[in-house]
């Protein structure tokens, strides 16, 4: 029987691998405060970040009990009770080309001790973490990484890039619609529960997006005790003719000392669940008064908003990769996402880590959904299919539409016989995004 949940043991080759340089690695309870908080002051310490205080701990340790928080200890060390280097995990759900999900193992808080590198730590960890996944019969992983050289080596590969925007409201001008509906301040605990609900609705119209976790809302509405400037938090929601709340807005003004009217206003995060609610929420941060920049973070690449602005070179984005995925089994992954276009492709994906490589036929109807078989050994492919060939962190950077296969075959990451073809057939006319960080 299968289980998406982390498994409460530690994967057994990564407790040997780690044994045998003396070390231990062991699951953080969640009920032990005492753990928990070493495990949190050591996150703290690897992203760079202030040690944490007591009410800073104590708002962490509620923000996401559902997490599997893991250590890994070192018996020798001055500080014993303090991990030298974490990993947490936690199911949740990914959306795909077509709008359907699948569940995928989301990673997050990898820390190595800078005293104890270069030691295999992070392999470790890592490698137990994917283990753990195919063993509970999860077909994806996923991350958002801060270094980006760290992962392709476990077979993850950028699926969904973000953008940061610099908006000069001054010269962008406003040319998209003008929707009807109604606008309205709100507190940040109504802002707080909305947004989940609208976010809910909207997520399934892009590929890449996951459940947010339930902690990081506290973030966006400046409602966790410990935010700092959490009264700089500015909610707004839109509502539609029938009083249906399709979007929320959350803000905040950073004033310019020398000159009041040319202040910036920092998005934190909007949400829309439809067009109306999109253009209503953009049209009202790029008019606010006293406004000369606005700045907003993991955004597509494709933004509507960027056709609704009278001069586009009023914005400067800056592109970075962000959201990794890793195939965990290929036939199911395929058989979830809609594709371009019809044909069939032969593939022959290679993998590093032994986790997901094999031979498969996938062939896709008019209606563009997939069936995925094997493609046994020996066997010449089908004389319609196109033969492909691809490395797991390929394919699974392909997965989501965002890369072209042509791009990445020009690149010398990936081979076919008719590489038009396959390109065609993987693509996707909706680009990916994940609008936050985990």
């Amino acid at each position: 029987m299968t289980t998406d949940e982390p498994t409460a043991a530690v994967d057994e080759r990564s407790r040997d691998a780690l044994a045998s340089r003396g070390l231990e690695p062991r699951i953080v309870p969640a009920g032990d405060a005492a753990a928990v908080d070493a495990w949190l002051e050591t996150v703290a310490r690897g992203f760079l970040e202030p040690e944490p205080t007591a009410e800073t701990l104590e708002a962490l340790r509620e923000r996401n009990p559902a997490r599997r928080m893991t250590g890994v200890f070192d018996p020798d060390g001055v500080v014993p009770e303090r991990p030298i280097a974490t990993i947490s995990s936690w199911t949740t759900e990914l959306t795909v080309p077509g709008g359907a999900t699948i569940p995928s193992r989301a990673i997050s808080n990898v820390t190595v001790a800078p005293t104890h590198r270069r030691r295999g730590i992070a392999r470790a960890m890592m490698e137990g973490e994917l283990r753990d996944a195919v063993a509970a019969g999860l077909p994806m992983a996923s991350l958002t990484v801060t270094e980006s050289t760290l992962y392709g080596r476990y077979g993850f590969g950028p699926a969904a890039d973000s953008v940061a925007w610099r908006i000069d409201t001054r010269r962008a001008g406003w040319s998209g619609p003008e929707p009807g509906g109604r606008l309205d301040f709100v507190p940040r605990d109504r802002l707080r529960a909305l947004a989940p609900e609208v976010h809910e609705r909207a997520r399934r119209a892009w590929p890449g997006e996951v459940v947010v976790p339930p902690g990081q809302w506290d973030s966006f509405a400046g409602t966790r005790p410990d935010e700092k400037d959490a009264s700089a938090v500015r909610g707004v929601q839109y509502a539609d003719a029938a009083g249906v709340v399709r979007g929320v807005l959350a803000y905040r003004v950073k004033e310019n000392p020398d000159d009041f009217t040319r202040s910036t206003a920092i998005v934190s995060y909007l949400v829309a669940d439809g067009d109306d609610a999109y253009a209503a929420l953009w049209r009202f941060v790029l008019g606010l008064d006293a406004i000369a920049e606005v700045r907003a973070t993991e955004l597509s690449v494709a933004e509507p908003v960027r056709w609704m602005i009278a001069d586009q070179r009023a914005a400067t984005m800056t592109v970075k990769e962000h959201h990794y995925l890793r195939i965990l089994d290929v036939p199911a992954v395929l058989a979830a996402r809609a594709y371009g276009g019809p044909g069939a492709l032969a593939l022959e994906v290679s993998d590093p880590l032994g986790l997901a490589g094999g031979r498969w036929i996938l062939r896709v109807g008019e209606d563009g959904r997939g069936e995925t078989g094997p493609w046994p050994a020996g066997e010449a492919p089908p004389a319609d299919a196109v033969v492909v060939t691809v490395g797991i962190a390929e394919l699974s950077a392909l997965y989501l539409g965002s890369v072209s296969f042509a791009t990445l075959a020009a690149a010398g990451r990936a081979g076919a016989s008719d590489v038009a073809a396959a390109s065609r057939i993987l693509g996707w006319h909706v680009p990916a995004r994940l609008s936050f960080w985990y």
